[in-house]
């Protein structure tokens, strides 16, 4: 990593009282999470209708509660990466700071970030879709174990599905409301460990920078937003934010001693 870039990265952090950050699959692969795209990607396997959507879920519910349980169970033996502790210091360090996430594995919120704004939802909740009723992804694998089709039915007899965004279902409206609102008011903002190909999640880089925003990307490929950036890292998450943290940590730690 260029040490000019990542001194220009550090002062643009330091001077931004509201700071907006994107995270996609990059930054949980580096957790031992599968990606849905790129040559290992999910979807190079299976069709995304086949698993994700609803018309798949009704129609297979067994194949397709089966296939979620297996993630889950890959998601349980994960954890953090040191990209994702770093993010949680950044809010710390930070007045105004907002976390958007593609992604649903929830491991932002076990490192520690608090009001994570999930996009497309999160694989370890679950409800029924006929009663709205909520259930834990113990609760749902306890039902799930118990049930000799594999077919999860809530108390009510309804379906019980993951708490996640299908192919051809609208994202929570609150949460992309509080998405593109965070973009808007940023100072800086950063994309982590994303393509930046689904929309609307791959607007709110562009809607960041067009309305004054400092964009910086990190990631290990070049994607569809890396010509309008700002200012681009090329590599990991979890190797290049920990030195972002710890620089910033530094530059103010010597204010505050050079204030006293």
């Amino acid at each position: 990593m260029n040490i000019l870039k990542n001194d220009e990265a550090i002062q643009q952090l330091k001077n931004a009282k509201r700071i907006a950050v994107l995270t996609g699959a990059g930054v949980s692969a580096e957790s031992g999470i599968p990606t849905f795209r790129g040559e290992e990607g999910l979807w190079t396997k299976l069709s995304p209708h086949e698993m994700a959507s609803f018309e798949a879920f009704y129609n297979n519910t067994a194949i397709v509660s089966e296939w979620y349980h297996h993630r889950r169970e890959i998601i349980d033996k994960s954890n953090p990466n040191p990209g994702h502790y770093a993010l949680k210091e950044l809010q710390d360090l930070t007045e105004d700071f907002s976390l958007i996430t593609q992604n649903v594995d929830g491991l932002h919120q076990r490192a520690g970030s608090t009001d994570v704004i999930e996009l497309h939802g999160n694989i370890m909740e679950n409800y029924c879709i006929n009663c709205n009723r909520q259930f834990s992804h113990e609760e749902f694998d306890e039902i799930y174990r118990h049930n000799s089709n594999h077919i999860p039915h809530c108390f009510c007899g309804g379906l019980i599905r993951p708490n996640v965004v299908w192919f051809g279902e609208q994202l929570p409206e609150e949460s992309i409301k509080k998405a593109y609102q965070a973009a808007i008011r940023s100072e800086v903002f950063l994309s982590v460990g994303t393509s930046a190909q689904v929309a609307p999640a791959s607007d709110l880089p562009r809607h960041a920078k067009q309305n004054g925003s400092y964009l910086i990307e990190i990631n290990p490929n070049q994607t569809a937003i890396s010509d309008i950036v700002s200012l681009r890292f090329e590599g990991l998450s979890g190797d290049i934010l920990p030195m972002f943290v710890e620089d910033l940590k530094e530059i103010l730690s010597n204010n505050q001693q050079t204030v006293r």
